[in-house]
């Protein structure tokens, strides 16, 4: 039996009221989750990945996957020590070079062989270098060496990406209460750790610091699993601040991997260059956020620290935080290799 024209047009305003309270609900679930890491500080905006490069090359989705990444980026020719030799080596994609380098840095038989792949995919700027995959070897990991010499604006047409093996890429975040040792992942965060490296020659990162400080509370236990039934904040378990350091330009990062948070990540809130340091699994958090880096686990304690100084509490975007009475200035420095990451 075919409905009234008034029963029609009742049932299908109802299927759009219940279509705009979805979205709305989802909306607000977004909103709720920015506030709870961003405040009202006004942001510059600016990047290096080792120059002028923004383009982003990725392999595979957003989401971390178990086997890794093998993230690089475009128009960036990387120098150093050729262990492979690209005219005798080729590929299809640049993923399939990052794999070829990491297959040569497992760990298993000590120092990296390769911590640098290039490969030319651009088919018109390569020619008849297209798929050519050159494997190199650093002389300083933390300091990579670029070719230099392309006229502004030219395409090089090469991707470049860099790999940290085991001991290498640790970088400090030194405090008054002691250094945060940060292990770097420039497989899956490119663009933001050749920032991170930019400003690891300043003598100071004036303007670096910590400023808004949350414990664990009652909701997540020591080794940052949530607690049945508890709250997911506040407290939300994290240390937050800047690695904007003055006199230093700075360009909006693009998203690079957003894995699950997990107690010890570092990374970016947005573009950057405001970051926090997770004192708990945030699995709540769903992938928001670019994971740059982790903490080393024996080093979990001096953000523990800071997460229990003096705090006032403060409203950002109607979400009740605590930021510290005396922010914590952090500079940056670069650690010498160990073995034991």
């Amino acid at each position: 039996m075919g409905r009234k024209h008034s029963e029609l047009n009742s049932t299908v305003s109802n299927r759009m009221i219940l279509i705009l309270a979805s979205l709305a609900s989802c909306a607000l679930a977004y909103a709720f989750l920015s506030a709870v890491l961003t405040n009202s500080r006004s942001r510059s905006s600016s990047v290096s990945e080792f120059g002028n490069s923004l383009a982003l090359v990725q392999g595979g989705g957003a989401e971390q996957n178990a086997g890794g990444c093998c993230r690089g980026i475009e128009n960036l020719e990387l120098w150093g020590a050729a262990v492979k030799w690209g005219s005798e080596f080729k590929f299809n994609n640049s993923e399939e070079c990052c794999n070829a380098c990491k297959s040569m840095c497992t760990g298993k038989d000590g120092p990296c062989l390769c911590d640098t792949w290039v490969y030319c995919g651009n088919r018109q700027a390569c020619g008849s270098k297209f798929g050519e995959c050159w494997l190199k070897k650093q002389k300083d990991s933390l300091a990579p060496e670029r070719q230099e010499g392309a006229p502004p604006g030219e395409i090089v047409g090469w991707t470049s990406g860099l790999i940290f093996g085991k001991g290498e890429g640790i970088i400090g975040l030194e405090t008054e209460y002691g250094t945060l040792h940060v292990k770097l992942f420039p497989d899956c965060a490119p663009h933001s750790v050749a920032y991170i490296l930019e400003l690891l020659p300043l003598r100071h990162c004036a303007g670096c610091q910590f400023y808004r400080a949350e414990s664990r509370g009652q909701s997540w236990d020591s080794e940052g699993n949530h607690l049945k039934n508890a709250a997911f904040g506040p407290p939300y378990a994290l240390i937050q601040g800047t690695l904007e350091a003055q006199g230093t330009p700075f360009n909006k990062l693009p998203v690079e991997d957003c894995p699950d948070i997990k107690r010890g990540s570092v990374a970016w809130i947005g573009p950057g260059p405001e970051f926090f340091i997770s004192l708990a699994h945030h699995s709540e958090w769903k992938h928001e956020y670019t994971v740059f880096g982790s903490v080393l686990p024996e080093d979990i304690h001096i953000a523990e620290k800071i997460a229990t100084l003096p705090t006032l509490s403060d409203v950002w975007n109607n979400v009740n935080v605590t930021v510290l009475e005396k922010p914590v200035p952090l500079s940056l420095r670069r650690i010498q290799k160990s073995h034991e990451d």
